[in-house]
C-alpha cells in the first residue's frame, strides 16, 4: 500500500506538521546558483559557441548557430504532418485561451481632475518575448499555447521559443502549436544556456525584453539571475494541487490529486476533507490508478515525499488551510462549492465543483495554467496579457494647474535637498511671459 502522510486539524502539533509539509527543498542552492552563473557568463561572452557546447553536453547533440534555429516554415510543416484530430484539440484550446485572455485587454485611459491636470495611462505591448517551453521527462504542447496566445493578444511584435531537444528530437505536436498560436521563430535549446542567450542574445538568437514559461531547477536559477537584463514572469517550482473534498466519486478525487504528482517526483498533492471515511476510500483508490497509470513510479514517489491527506473539523478550517498552503491549482469538489469560494483568498487557479478537474484547466478551459507555485500565490497571479504589456504613466497641465500645486512640490524637493529640482518649478512659478 501506497505511504501517504495523514495530518488531523485536531491534533496540537498540527501547525507545525502543515509548515514541514510545505517545507520543500526549492533545490536552488549555491551549487546550482554557481553552475548556472557559470553558464550565463560563458554565454553572454561567447554567444553560440557556448550555447552549442552546453547543448551538445547536456542534450547530447552537435549544433551550429544555423541548425538551432526552427523556422515558421518547418513548425508548419509539423503542424500539417499531425493527425486532424491534434489539429483540432489544438484549435480550440487555442481559441478558447485566446477569448479567455482578451478579457484581460488593457486600455489607455485619462481624467482630468478639480485644478485643470489631465493624468493618465499609456499601456503599450513589449516589443519581443521569449518563450521557454519546458522538455525532458514530457512535452508540453500546452505550454506553448498558453505563454504565446496571451503575448499574441497582448500585441507582442514578436514572440520567440526555445525547447529542449535531447539527442536533437523535436516534438512535433510542440512545433504544431507554436505554429497555430503565433510563434514567429523557435530555437533546438534549453536549459540554463537557453535562458542566457534569450537574455543577452547570441549571433542566431535576438535578446528578448521578457522571459516566461516554467522549466526545471537550472532554468529557475538562470531566470532569478537574469532579472533585470530582462523581465521575466515568476520563478516556477515544482507543480502542486490542493483537493477540498466533501464526497462524490473516489476515484475521481484520487485521479485528480495524481494528476500533478504524475508530473515529477518534487510536485505536492493534498487531499483535504472533514470525512475521515472519504480520506479512506480516496487512499485507496490512489493505490488502484498507480497500479495501471504509465509514469506511476514517479507519481508514487511524489506522492509519498510530498502528499498529504488532511482530516480537518470542519469547512471554515478547511478554507484557513488552503489559505495557509495557497495552492498552484485548488479543486472545491463540494456539493456548495460556491460557500467556500469566498473564504479563499490564496490561490493560483480554482476549479468548481464535481465536474471541474484541473486538467480541463491545463488544456481545453480557457484560463492560463502558468501559475505561481510554492505558496507564491499569497502576492502573484496566473501568467495574463498584462504580463507582456506595460504602463506608462502620462501627465498633462496648464500654467494655472502648476500655479496651484507647484509652490508645495518646490517645498519639498527643497526638503529633500534636490534644489535643481525647486529649480524647475520655481522658473514656471514666476514665469511673468
Amino acid at each position: 500500500m501506497i505511504n501517504i502522510l495523514r495530518l488531523d486539524s485536531k491534533n496540537s502539533d498540527f501547525a507545525k506538521q502543515l509548515d514541514d509539509l510545505l517545507c520543500r527543498e526549492a533545490d536552488t542552492g549555491d551549487d546550482v546558483q554557481g553552475l548556472v552563473a557559470g553558464i550565463l557568463a560563458d554565454v553572454k561572452t561567447r554567444g553560440n559557441t557556448a550555447l552549442c557546447d552546453y547543448t551538445e553536453r547536456f542534450d547530447g547533440w552537435a549544433c551550429t548557430g544555423e541548425s538551432i534555429e526552427i523556422t515558421r516554415e518547418r513548425m508548419q510543416e509539423a503542424w500539417n504532418a499531425v493527425s486532424d484530430m491534434d489539429r483540432e484539440s489544438l484549435t480550440l484550446a487555442a481559441n478558447r485561451i485566446r477569448e479567455y485572455h482578451m478579457h484581460q485587454q488593457q486600455d489607455d485611459w485619462e481624467y482630468t481632475d478639480d485644478i485643470g491636470m489631465t493624468l493618465g495611462q499609456k499601456v503599450t505591448p513589449l516589443d519581443r518575448v521569449g518563450l521557454y517551453v519546458p522538455g525532458g521527462k514530457a512535452a508540453y504542447p500546452s505550454s506553448v499555447l498558453m505563454n504565446a496566445v496571451p503575448a499574441e493578444v497582448a500585441g507582442v511584435k514578436e514572440v520567440i521559443m526555445v525547447v529542449p531537444t535531447p539527442n536533437g528530437e523535436i516534438n512535433e505536436l510542440v512545433l504544431a502549436a507554436a505554429y497555430v498560436s503565433g510563434v514567429q521563430r523557435g530555437f533546438a535549446v534549453g536549459g540554463a544556456q537557453a535562458v542566457a542567450a534569450l537574455a543577452y542574445g547570441t549571433e542566431t538568437i535576438p535578446a528578448v525584453d521578457k522571459i516566461v514559461g516554467p522549466g526545471n531547477k537550472y532554468v529557475a536559477a538562470a531566470k532569478r539571475q537574469v532579472f533585470g537584463t530582462c523581465g521575466i514572469d515568476m520563478i516556477a517550482g515544482p507543480s502542486e494541487i490542493v483537493v477540498v473534498a466533501d464526497g462524490g466519486n473516489p476515484a475521481w478525487i484520487a485521479a485528480d490529486f495524481l494528476s500533478q504528482a504524475e508530473h515529477d517526483e518534487a510536485a505536492q498533492s493534498i487531499l483535504i476533507s472533514t470525512d475521515k471515511h472519504l480520506l479512506a476510500q480516496v487512499a485507496d483508490s490512489i493505490e488502484a490508478h498507480l497500479s495501471v497509470l504509465p509514469r506511476a513510479d514517479i507519481a508514487r514517489a511524489s506522492v509519498e515525499t510530498h502528499g498529504a491527506l488532511i482530516h480537518v473539523q470542519n469547512w471554515d478550517e478547511a478554507a484557513d488551510v488552503v489559505n495557509i498552503i495557497a495552492p498552484e491549482h485548488l479543486e472545491l469538489a463540494l456539493e456548495n462549492p460556491d460557500a467556500m469560494l469566498p473564504a479563499i483568498r490564496h490561490a493560483g487557479a480554482i476549479f468548481i465543483g464535481h465536474y471541474v478537474p484541473e486538467a480541463l484547466g491545463d488544456y481545453i478551459a480557457g484560463p492560463n495554467h502558468v501559475l505561481p507555485t510554492n505558496r507564491t500565490a499569497r502576492f502573484s497571479s496566473p501568467l495574463g496579457v498584462y504580463d507582456f504589456q506595460k504602463r506608462s504613466s502620462v501627465i498633462r497641465a496648464t500654467r494655472d494647474a502648476v500655479q496651484k500645486i507647484g509652490p508645495a512640490a518646490a517645498h519639498l524637493a527643497h526638503r529633500e535637498g534636490l534644489q535643481a529640482h525647486a529649480l524647475t518649478l520655481e522658473l514656471r512659478l514666476n514665469d511673468k511671459s
